[in-house]
């Protein structure tokens, strides 16, 4: 009985710490000004391309390659979530917009995530949930993403996925 109670409130964590979305080429958006910023690569972001890679592999799927401006875009969306301490897809239509213009996308999805301490952990979550996953296994070409820490130690990733 204690678990029926509990199930809507795990149901609910679950979709709060984590998100996607997907907008195609033929959707109307504002037009943009992003801010072009080349972080460097942590180890925790390699792990993630590779394990999605993998995953993508083992499904007989193309591997993505990765793009520095579809990096840039998706540190831009993590360093606003971290400063709005939320996760959320807010402004899509900004980055989704800026790298059709930029990048030759024709269709822009992402992943967002929180909380989650280890690549796996954060890949897992996402192949756990029927959006993130279709994301993950999607027609896409290019990808890459972005993970930082907030001050109190906690992590926020976005992951982007493009097709050119």
């Amino acid at each position: 009985m204690k678990f029926l109670i509990k199930l809507p409130l795990l149901a609910l964590a679950v979709f709060t710490f984590i998100s996607c979305t997907t907008y195609s080429i033929d959707e109307k958006a504002e037009s943009l000004q992003l801010k072009v910023l080349s972080p460097k690569t942590k180890t925790i972001e390699v792990e993630i391309l590779e394990l999605i890679n993998d995953h993508r592999l083992s499904l007989g799927l193309n591997p993505l390659d990765k793009m520095a401006l579809v990096k840039s875009v998706a540190f831009t969306h993590t360093d606003y979530m971290i400063d709005n301490n939320e996760v959320s897809h807010a402004n899509f239509f900004t980055r989704s917009t800026y790298l059709k213009e930029n990048a030759g996308a024709k269709t822009v999805s992402e992943n967002v995530a929180y909380g989650y301490s280890s690549a796996e952990s954060v890949v897992r979550a996402w192949l756990k949930s029927e959006g993130h996953k279709a994301n993950i296994e999607g027609d896409y070409t290019n990808f890459d993403v972005s993970a930082e820490e907030n001050a109190e130690g906690k992590w926020y990733y976005t992951n982007i996925f493009i097709k050119k």
